[in-house]
């Protein structure tokens, strides 16, 4: 247990006495009732079973901060980060600032933010790994780095910016609300610290002495119905209508007279100038996730086109599809797919910090969106992979056998492609949280997965006039609409003033050219499409026509991935400044430690690393890690 000193000062003791019995949003502040069997058990802290003797220990905790009395020292940065030995880049609880006014009367608002620990942790709910819990003790929500793997969704899906992916390590790790000291009666380190008394905790709703308020929401805080966090804040002194952030975000924060509190909305900081961006788009850190989904979407369509057009086909007494499956085309298409599918997978899991632990992905099926992405695409290759086999080998029952994997390649289909596009349904992500989403993501399996069917059959020398007709109709619906998504979501993104509106902003300026270019190809190739499907040929320029789609496809992807803006709190000039961060490793400053910025280097795995997990991890204990996620044991 942790050791209390002899002359440890009284501030830093916890103060509850009295508390109520339920929070703002009607949720019981007792985590457990009084009689049930989980009281008195141990958190297991350095190993030791024994129990603190808190009397509060299974009511929700939680920050309380007043902006009034905050200096910006940073005290509390550095004790918690002194606690859990966090390494220069890593920071759990973050200063930034919003600014309003100018000289004589300017006025600035510090604001101190670590991981909420809220009623409703979305970050729990979206770990694939199942990494997080959330304990009945303090209702404290705490993350194994040791269980991760290094995905960083729970980063995406938190609006708080409270986990923190280490781009070295290839793990998230968190705040986890000191319950070492809390076991003993004493606040988190950083509330202890603070200097300026603005930072506080205790169980939720409680307000501690000499405050008057508990609100739960200040400017610069992010919307708090997604998650109800659990900090209250108090903020007496009267603020300017517009408070400004000073980090590279296009935002500010304006009041709402009728509701008197501040909502985000555009700050174009960075003038009006277009430009194409492409520097950023082409070493973003997603491209993987780029190549991931264009290449699966891809070959999903192309598997609908094989597998539901000879279908339609028997009802209609046509041929065009079902010849391929007779022609020389057959073969190079199915390499085509398993290539592609093969290559995808393997840039998605390289992507991870800890590739080698890409079967943990399974683990959170009853609850994350991206472990029934993984569970729906692995199906689906593997059912793809026998597809393809008893498709090309002529062996007895072959069909049968083929038509099988058909019907499970299928289930993966819709699993897989539905929960590719749910997992991006994030609130906290309003650039992607709309449905254009999907007809981004469909328009792109028949338009993609169109063309590059065509493409490899008219290569191949098996492309009919009648196959080269339905097929070209095929590619200009799925144009049709992917434009009509994207249509709908400017007009969307342009009546609104939340960071998705932001997100637009850049979307016009910094990516501004890459933008209109996407556009542009976008209505080429529909134009293309078209002209094909009328005249059932595929002239040479036709056929270069059909390979700007890709580039298309590329562009328009890279931007849905470099555009978004999530909701985090405000940084400041250095630090927490994702446009310093960019500079920083630009210009070689991230070399300097104490900048607090790290180069991306989990990404480069190295093959000894691999062998020596693979001489660590025995087959038995995969497998018995694997029985474990199906019994739910």
């Amino acid at each position: 247990m942790y050791k209390v000193r002899s002359d440890e000062p009284q501030h830093e003791f916890l103060w509850d006495k009295e508390t109520k019995s339920h929070n703002r949003y009607g949720k019981s502040i007792d985590t457990v009732a009084d009689n049930t069997d989980l009281r008195e058990e141990s958190l297991q802290i350095n190993g030791e079973e024994a129990v603190g003797d808190n009397p509060n220990r299974y009511k929700q905790h939680g920050f309380f901060f007043t902006a009034d009395n905050c200096i910006g020292c940073h005290a509390c940065e550095a004790a918690c980060s002194e606690k859990n030995d966090n390494p220069a880049h890593i920071a759990f609880r973050s200063v930034g600032f919003v600014e309003g006014g100018s000289f004589p009367d300017y006025q600035r608002i510090n604001i101190s933010m670590a991981c909420n620990h809220c009623d409703d942790p979305v970050c729990l709910k979206g770990c694939p790994t199942r990494a997080y819990t959330k304990f009945a003790e303090y209702g404290a929500v705490l993350q194994d780095p040791d269980i991760c793997f290094g995905c960083g969704y729970c980063t995406w899906v938190c609006p708080y910016n409270a986990p923190q992916l280490d781009p070295v390590k290839g793990q998230v790790s968190k705040c986890n609300m000191c319950v070492d000291r809390l076991e003993v009666g004493l606040k988190p380190a950083c509330a202890a610290a603070c200097l300026g008394n603005a930072l506080d905790f205790g169980v939720i709703e409680n307000i501690p002495e000499h405050r008057t308020q508990a609100k739960t929401e200040i400017p610069g805080f992010p919307r708090t119905d997604i998650t109800n966090p659990n900090i209250r804040f108090q903020q007496t002194k009267t603020t300017h209508r517009v408070m400004s952030r000073v980090d590279s975000m296009p935002l500010k924060y304006q009041r709402d007279d009728a509701e008197g509190k501040f909502e985000p909305v555009v700050d174009k900081k960075h003038g009006e100038t277009k430009s194409w961006g492409w520097s950023k788009l082409l070493h973003s850190h997603e491209n993987a996730h780029v190549i991931f989904t264009l290449s699966v979407q891809a070959v999903m369509g192309m598997f609908l086109w094989l597998v539901i057009a000879p279908l339609v086909e028997s009802f209609t007494a046509g041929s065009a599809i079902s010849s391929i499956h007779s022609s020389i085309a057959q073969l190079p298409l199915m390499l085509v797919m398993l290539l592609m599918m093969a290559f995808g997978l393997y840039k998605l899991n390289m992507h991870l910090g800890k590739p080698h632990r890409f079967y943990r992905g399974f683990n959170n099926l009853r609850h994350s969106p991206v472990s029934r992405e993984i569970a729906g695409v692995s199906l689906f290759f593997a059912s793809l992979v026998g597809y393809a086999l008893f498709a090309v080998v002529d062996i007895p029952y072959g069909d049968l056998v083929s038509q099988l994997f058909a019907v499970t390649g299928m289930i993966g289909f819709l699993a897989g492609s539905w929960y590719m596009y749910r997992l991006y349904r994030i609130p906290a992500r309003p650039f992607w949280d709309h449905w254009q989403t999907a007809t981004g993501f469909y328009g792109t399996m028949l338009s993609l997965g169109g063309t590059l069917l065509l493409l490899v059959t008219a290569l191949s020398g098996g492309a009919t006039s009648q196959f080269i007709t339905l097929v070209a109709i095929g590619i200009a619906a799925g144009l049709m609409l992917e434009g009509i998504g994207l249509y709908a979501h400017s007009k969307y993104l342009a009546a609104t003033s939340n960071e998705g509106a932001a997100a637009h902003y850049t979307q016009t300026t910094e990516f501004g050219y890459s933008y209109l270019l996407r556009n542009l190809l976008l209505g080429l190739n529909l134009l293309i499409a078209v002209a094909i499907a009328a005249t059932g040929s595929l002239p040479l320029f036709s056929l270069i026509g059909l390979v700007t789609l890709v580039v298309m496809a590329y562009t328009g992807r890279i931007l849905f991935y470099a555009l978004v803006i999530p909701t985090t709190m405000p940084g400041a000039f250095f630090w927490k400044n994702k446009g310093f961060v960019e500079h920083a490793r630009e210009s070689g400053l991230a070399d300097m430690q104490q900048l607090g910025v790290a180069y991306e280097r989990h990404h480069k795995f190295r093959l000894d690393e691999l062998v020596q997990t693979i001489r660590e991890t025995s087959i038995k204990d995969m497998g018995a890690h694997v029985a474990r996620v199906v019994t739910g044991r």
